[in-house]
C-alpha cells in the first residue's frame, strides 16, 4: 500500500462522520443549548458535581517540591474540613512532579494526573515521550495528559500521528490516556473533527480541549463537536471516551455551561468523573464559594 493509500484510509474515516463542520451552525447549536437549558443547571447539586470533576491543575515554570507538596495539601486538607463534599477528581502536575504528589496524597480518591510527552509542544522525538511517560507511571500518575503531535496534522500525515498517540497508549498500560486536541490551534470545526476521530481511533481515553499555555483555551463550539464525535464514536464502537474541557475556565457559569453542553449532547451516561473533567486551578475554589455562599478558598 502507497503512503497516499495509508494517508487515505484515515482521510476515509473522518469524511465518514456525520458530524458537522460548518462553524456558524455549529455555533448556533450552541447558542441554542445555552439558551434553552443553561439557567436549569445553576444549583447547588450540580455545582458539587463539577467540583468533583475537576482536575487540581498546578503547571507553573517555577513549580518545586514543596510548592507542589502544599498544593497537595490542600486536597488533603479539603477531605477532612468538608466531609459532607466529594473531593476534586485529580491533581494535575508536570510529569516530573508525580512522585511528590504520591509521596503527599493521603486522600484515595483523587488520581494522579500528569502532562507528559513533552507538553505543551509535543515536539520532541518519540522515544522521548514514551520514556518520559513510563517514568511518571512509575512515579505513581494514574493519569496521562499528552499534546496531539499538531504538525502531523498540519501536514496530513494522520498515519504518523495515529502511530505516535497509539504506542504511548501501548507504553501506559491500563492507565488513562487524554489526548489535548489544542483547539485554539486548530480553529474550525472541521480540524477539530478530524483530530477528535484520529485521536480516539488511536487509543485515546480521554480528548482534551486546550494546554492553556500558548492558544486560545477551551471554548463551547469545540466542546461541542468534540462530543459529537464523542457521541457517534461510541455508537460506532460501543467504547465511552472522556471529554475534558481546559484552558481558560474559572467561574462557576463558564463550568455549568460547559455541563451543559455535555449534557445535552451526550447525555447522563457520560455526568460522571469518569468521562468528564475539567482542567482548573481557580475554578475548585469557585465552585466551593458558589455551593457554601461563602469566601473561602480551601484550594
Amino acid at each position: 500500500m502507497t503512503n497516499e493509500e495509508i494517508q487515505n484510509r484515515y482521510s476515509a474515516v473522518i469524511n465518514a462522520s456525520a458530524v458537522c463542520t460548518d462553524d456558524s451552525q455549529v455555533a448556533a447549536s450552541v447558542e441554542k443549548i445555552i439558551n434553552e437549558h443553561y439557567t436549569e443547571n445553576l444549583t447547588p447539586e450540580v455545582y458539587a458535581f463539577l467540583l468533583n470533576c475537576v482536575d487540581l491543575t498546578t503547571l507553573a515554570t517555577d513549580d518545586s517540591e514543596s510548592s507542589v507538596a502544599a498544593f497537595v495539601q490542600h486536597v488533603n486538607d479539603f477531605d477532612n474540613h468538608y466531609p459532607q463534599l466529594k473531593n476534586v477528581a485529580a491533581i494535575c502536575v508536570y510529569s516530573n512532579l508525580a512522585a511528590v504528589v504520591r509521596g503527599c496524597l493521603e486522600v484515595t480518591d483523587v488520581n494522579i494526573a500528569v502532562c507528559s510527552a513533552c507538553f505543551p509542544s509535543a515536539q520532541a522525538h518519540i522515544e522521548t515521550k514514551i520514556i518520559e511517560t513510563r517514568l511518571a507511571i512509575e512515579d505513581g500518575a494514574d493519569e496521562v495528559d499528552i499534546v496531539l503531535p499538531v504538525g502531523y496534522m498540519r501536514d496530513g500525515a494522520y498515519e504518523e500521528l495515529c502511530d505516535e498517540i497509539s504506542e504511548i497508549k501501548e507504553s501506559m498500560g491500563e492507565h488513562h490516556l487524554k489526548v489535548i486536541l489544542e483547539t485554539g490551534l486548530l480553529k474550525t470545526a472541521e480540524k477539530i473533527r478530524a483530530a477528535s476521530i484520529l485521536s480516539m481511533y488511536a487509543g485515546a481515553d480521554f480528548i482534551k480541549t486546550s494546554t492553556g499555555k500558548v492558544y486560545s483555551g477551551a471554548t463551547l463550539e469545540a466542546a461541542y463537536v468534540m462530543c459529537q464525535c464523542i457521541k457517534e464514536y461510541h455508537e460506532k464502537t460501543g467504547r465511552m471516551v472522556g471529554f475534558k474541557a481546559s484552558g481558560g475556565i474559572r467561574t462557576t457559569e463558564d463550568a455549568v455551561k460547559y455541563y451543559t453542553v455535555v449534557k445535552e449532547v451526550l447525555g447522563e451516561q457520560w455526568l460522571t468523573n469518569e468521562h468528564f473533567r475539567i482542567g482548573a486551578s481557580s475554578l475548585a475554589n469557585a465552585l466551593f464559594q458558589s455551593i457554601t455562599g461563602t469566601e473561602d478558598k480551601p484550594f
